[in-house]
Order: C-alpha cells, then sequence, then structure tokens
C-alpha cells in the first residue's frame, strides 16, 4: 500500500482559497429522509467459489439484501396550478420561497454528511451568479461557432487548451469538448475508438466504470471482460490472453486513471506494452483513458504513472463536478483531431459542425470550469491533491488503529473498508458500497475534523453491531490478507 507520495511542485497561477459552506443550519427546518424498506436482489451470480491472485477463496456469490433509494412520488413537490388571484394575494410565491429556503436547510444538512462519493464541495462561484439570467448554449462544435449567439465558446477552447498543455498535445492536433457528464466523456471516447476500428474489441477491467459497458450495449460492440488484481487493477496477463486470443482484430481498450470503487490506477505503460508484446501495431489499437476523478490529480504526484497524448493513447475525459468542484454535472474530453473526422459532419440548421454526442451543451459549465481554473492554478491544484493524500492516509491509520479492516490504493484518495452493518449508518454518511466493502473518498472539503466525526460515530456504532459470536466480515478477497484484520487475519 501507500507510503509516503511526493508532489509535484508547479508554476503557480492564482492562489485563493475557496469559501466552503456555512454550518448555520436549523435542524427543525430539514426535511427528514425516512429509510426505505429492504428488498432482495435477485440473481446473485455464481454460487461456486472463486479464487483470486493471492490464492484467497472468495466467498460463495449470492444474492443480497440491497436497500434501494427512496420512491421519490411518495414526496415529491407537486407542481400546481396558480389561484386566480396569486398574482395579487403573493401566497404562491410565498410558498415557493418556503419550499426553497427548507430545501437549502436540507442541502446544508446532507452536505455536512457526505462521504462516499466524489464530489468536491468546496467552492464558492457567487461571482458567477450575475450570468444566470441568460440561456447559454453551446451548440455543435465548440470550435466553430453557429449562429446562435448566447454562448461560452470563448471560455470552453480557453478550458480546452489548459487540459491540452496537462496532457501534452499541441493546440492544432487535438479537438475536444465540455460535456455534460463523465459518463458522456466515456461514451464519446469509446466511440471514436469504434468509428476508428469499426470491427474492434473493446477490453476493460471487471473493475471500469458502468458507462464503459453502458457503451458496449448501445454500439453494438464485442467486450471482453479483463480480471483484476486485488488493488482493482486491470490485470494485465489476463489482459494478454485475451488479446492473443482475438490477434485478427483491433483492440480498442478502456485505462482506468482511478476505478469507481478502489480507486486503482490501471499502468498505462504496461498496457500499452503488453499490446506490442501480442503483436498489436500502434495502428491497430485505440485507447481510452478514463480520468474521471484521478486524471486530474495524478498530474501533480511524483512517481504517478503519467497520461499523455506523447503516448499512442486516443482520447482522455475527466469529470469537472468531481475534483475541479463544478456545481453541476460536466466533463472535458479530448482526443486526436486525425480522428474526430469519422465523426463530425455539417449542420446547416447551426451553420456549423458537431461531433459531439448531445448536440446542446450547457453554457453554464465551461464557464465555472474556467473561473476556478483561473482562480487555483496548477499550484492550488497542486496544494488540494496533497491535502486529499495526506487526509486519506489518517483515515486508513485511524481505521486499521481501530481494528477495522482498511485498504488505501497507492496514488489513491478512496480508502476502502468493511461494509458498516447499519444501512441507516451508511445512507447518513451518503457511503458508497459493493459486496462487504464501502469507500470514503477524500476530496478537498473533507477535514480531519469532519472523518474524527465520521470515525468517532462508526466505533461508537460498531460496538453495537459486533457483539458475543457475531464477528466483523472477513475482507481479505476484497481488500488483499495485509489489510484485513478480521479473527483470522489479525
Amino acid at each position: 500500500m501507500a507510503g509516503a507520495l511526493e508532489i509535484d511542485s508547479v508554476s503557480p497561477n492564482v492562489n485563493g482559497k475557496l469559501e466552503i459552506l456555512t454550518d448555520d443550519l436549523i435542524p427543525t427546518a430539514v426535511v427528514p429522509e425516512p429509510l426505505p424498506k429492504v428488498v432482495t436482489a435477485a440473481g446473485g451470480g455464481p454460487s461456486e467459489s472463486e479464487e483470486d491472485d493471492e490464492g484467497l477463496e472468495k466467498p460463495p456469490k449470492k444474492s443480497r439484501e440491497i436497500v434501494l433509494g427512496r420512491n421519490v412520488h411518495t414526496t415529491c413537490l407537486a407542481v400546481t396550478e396558480p389561484e386566480a388571484n396569486d398574482e395579487f394575494t403573493g401566497d404562491k410565491d410565498a410558498y415557493m420561497a418556503g419550499v426553497l429556503a427548507r430545501y437549502r436547510k436540507t442541502l446544508l444538512e446532507r452536505t455536512k454528511h457526505h462521504l462516499g462519493y466524489p464530489y468536491n464541495l468546496d467552492f464558492d462561484y457567487g461571482a458567477l451568479g450575475q450570468l444566470q439570467h441568460f440561456s447559454i448554449n453551446n451548440l455543435g462544435d465548440p470550435f466553430i461557432e453557429s449562429n446562435y449567439g448566447v454562448h461560452s465558446r470563448q471560455f470552453e477552447v480557453g478550458v480546452l487548451d489548459w487540459f491540452a498543455r496537462l496532457w501534452e498535445i499541441e493546440k492544432n492536433e487535438y479537438w475536444g469538448y465540455i460535456t455534460n457528464c463523465g459518463t458522456e466523456g466515456n461514451l464519446h471516447g469509446i466511440l471514436v475508438g469504434r468509428e476508428v476500428f469499426p470491427d474492434g474489441i473493446l477490453y476493460a477491467s471487471r473493475e471500469s466504470h458502468y458507462s464503459v459497458f453502458k457503451a458496449a450495449r448501445m454500439y453494438r460492440m464485442d467486450c471482453e471482460k479483463v480480471d483484476t488484481l486485488i488493488s482493482g487493477e486491470i490485470d494485465c496477463s489476463d489482459l494478454r490472453v485475451k488479446l492473443l486470443a482475438n490477434k485478427d482484430k483491433p483492440a480498442i481498450l478502456n485505462v482506468n486513471i482511478g476505478t469507481t470503487v478502489k480507486g486503482a490506477v490501471d499502468d498505462l505503460d504496461l498496457v500499452i506494452q503488453t499490446l506490442e508484446e501480442c503483436g498489436f501495431s500502434h495502428d491497430r489499437f485505440y485507447i481510452h483513458c478514463d480520468g474521471a476523478l484521478f486524471g486530474l490529480m495524478m498530474p501533480f504526484v511524483k512517481r504517478a504513472p503519467k497520461v499523455s497524448f506523447k503516448k499512442p493513447i486516443g482520447s482522455v475525459s475527466v469529470s469537472g463536478h468531481k475534483f475541479v468542484g463544478c456545481p453541476m454535472p460536466c466533463g472535458v474530453q479530448l482526443t486526436r483531431m486525425a480522428h474526430i473526422n469519422v465523426l463530425s459532419s455539417n449542420v446547416e440548421y447551426l451553420a456549423s459542425r458537431d461531433a459531439t454526442i448531445m448536440g446542446s451543451r450547457n453554457g453554464h459549465a465551461p464557464i465555472f470550469l474556467w473561473y476556478t481554473l483561473n482562480r487555483k492554478g496548477y499550484k492550488g491544484f497542486q496544494k488540494e491533491v496533497q491535502k486529499c493524500l495526506r487526509n486519506a492516509h489518517y483515515l486508513k491509520d485511524r481505521l486499521r488503529a481501530a481494528g477495522i479492516s482498511a485498504m488505501l490504493n497507492e496514488l489513491s484518495s478512496t480508502v476502502v473498508f468493511e461494509r458498516p452493518r447499519d444501512e441507516e449508518f451508511v445512507r447518513r454518511w451518503q457511503l458508497a458500497c459493493e459486496g462487504n466493502i464501502a469507500h470514503v473518498v477524500v476530496m478537498p472539503n473533507v477535514t480531519i475534523e469532519k472523518l474524527d466525526v465520521f470515525l468517532n460515530e462508526l466505533v461508537e456504532k460498531r460496538s453495537t453491531w459486533y457483539q458475543g459470536d457475531i464477528q466483523p466480515p472477513c475482507i481479505a478477497a476484497d481488500v488483499g490478507k495485509d489489510n484485513c484484520v478480521c479473527a483470522l487475519h489479525k
């Protein structure tokens, strides 16, 4: 697991500390969220035991009880017609103002207990409020102005150029756009690969984001799921076997720059080496790098695998609402200019071209990204990366000191630990769970103080979960024997 990590020192831009949400909260104004009923998930997978790379026998896979989210229809805010005299009484406006005020209080409370999902909630975009009165739409190609004049292409291209410098590709050699979410970046990157190699096979590790396999279904692509190491990183020995079995067809690969659950980083250089050793020349494979969260963190960590267009990769995508801290879902997708002509088409209606997936795109998102990149700069991101990694180590060490199985991958701020037994506790802290494990993603807004509150509550609750003959689960099959402190591996 990770030791001390070095952080790259880079030239600063603008250095500024962003404000975080105030803790000013009226508890009685918070809308309660009742816990949903437990339901049984069908189709638990194969029942036979499996064995991982370390010789650990995995427990049989069975159907397990899961907790679905609330049926929002039971608590939705109905849309009602205004009364005839509302224009004079103002009752409807007062009602809506009250609803929004209570909703804001709920958001403040839920933000205080947000740990399981990779969103940076440490931001202040008050200066951009003046632009919310405009319908800003970046229709079509960001580099070609359309007839629609209320756009933010000048901000969008500025952001794309910033990422092009980060990933080492010249302005005249790349094409990209700001997407509506991270999934769209994966859908676009894999689509470009499929268009370059129509008969190519998609290879992705089993721990890749579900959007990768969604893309395979959408595009009717043959897809090979590649095994992973205990860390969650792609197993290049299994990749080699699958590549050699399909040598007659081009390869389209998804490389994870941070997996969803364990935060594992696939070794890009080893993937490329494996392709070459299996006889795939550079004109017979396409690599898309899914850097949703860690794609923007790794450039500031020394000895981290480098994501660069100087290597034979085809595209890279990151999410803008994760480490950057944009308040609406968005992302950045870059690919090589040489590839994009297979997708681009003229649109007379726009007086432009379009190679995007969605067509209409949120024109506010590029402004938010541009604003943050200018305020923080490279030095600001470097400091935030350092803080996240340091706090992640703190969390992992405290969990282990409390006798709780925990794992932290090198280069990652995602701390994996045993799944809490109490689903109400899981929902309170908004933890992401899979099987017997859960994780906390340490983001810039996650302070030591917040982690202490979480840890103290977890330790207190855990003392009531495991009493007598009830023992904590063994999660060695998920995190490795060295990270499991169950009765068997303690």
